[in-house]
């Protein structure tokens, strides 16, 4: 059975999860204090195998390097996303003063593609609107929703790339797959079921119809 652990972490109180299934783990969004995150992993023990970013902002990516060069682990973007890893405009680091290597992305992502953690299987859904190549991972009764959608509000749509036409139809594919027991692990914010998302998130109910 797969276990989920989130660190918030850096001044814009990300949500960074370690997921760990079988000895095997991935680190999601790794935002900012790569020590503190290097240090619970080890206390978790297994491998971590891989670093996932649900998009390319810099609050969800600052800690890559540095995971990367001390484990080795594969790192993972959508494809639309993976510039932005390069492009401090971008991602917003410029605008936060913060300065990141560029790096390149092991491998990129689609929508369809499964994540293997152990024996958890996660599946990429695209879900653009807060960046281009935003995703959401589901599967276990999960959904890492990054900036996409949150407990009760959404990702913001004014920043480079961002559009409120696409986050309106990604909400609409989320709705269309979640389960009202499935348990929301967004970007920032505290976790709940979808079922509770419905109820206080205007976003997916009348004060913004989807349909």
């Amino acid at each position: 059975m797969a276990e989920v652990e989130r660190l918030v972490v850096g001044p814009l109180a990300a949500n960074c999860y370690i997921v760990s299934s079988e000895g095997e783990l991935a680190v999601i969004d790794p935002g900012a204090e790569p020590g503190r995150i290097l240090s619970r992993v080890g206390e978790l023990g297994g491998t971590l195998r891989l670093v996932i970013n649900t998009h390319g902002h810099i609050d969800h990516v600052a800690g890559n390097e540095p995971l990367l060069t001390a484990t080795g682990a594969e790192l993972l973007i959508h494809a639309e996303d993976a510039a932005m890893l390069s492009e401090p405009d971008e991602s917003l680091a410029s605008y936060l003063g913060i300065t990141v290597s560029a790096l390149e992305p092991s491998r990129t992502l689609a929508s369809g593609d499964v994540v293997k953690v152990g024996e958890l299987e996660l599946t990429v859904l695209h879900t653009p609107g807060h960046t281009p190549g935003g995703i959401c991972l589901l599967g276990g009764e999960m959904a890492f929703t990054g900036d996409t959608l949150f407990l009760d509000s959404i990702g913001r749509t004014d920043f480079p790339g961002g559009s409120n036409r696409l986050m309106r139809e990604s909400l609409l594919s989320l709705r269309a797959r979640l389960a009202g027991e499935t348990v929301l692990y967004p970007g920032h914010g505290e976790s709940g079921s979808f079922a509770r998302a419905m109820l206080v998130n205007p976003f997916l109910g009348s004060v913004w119809p989807l349909d």
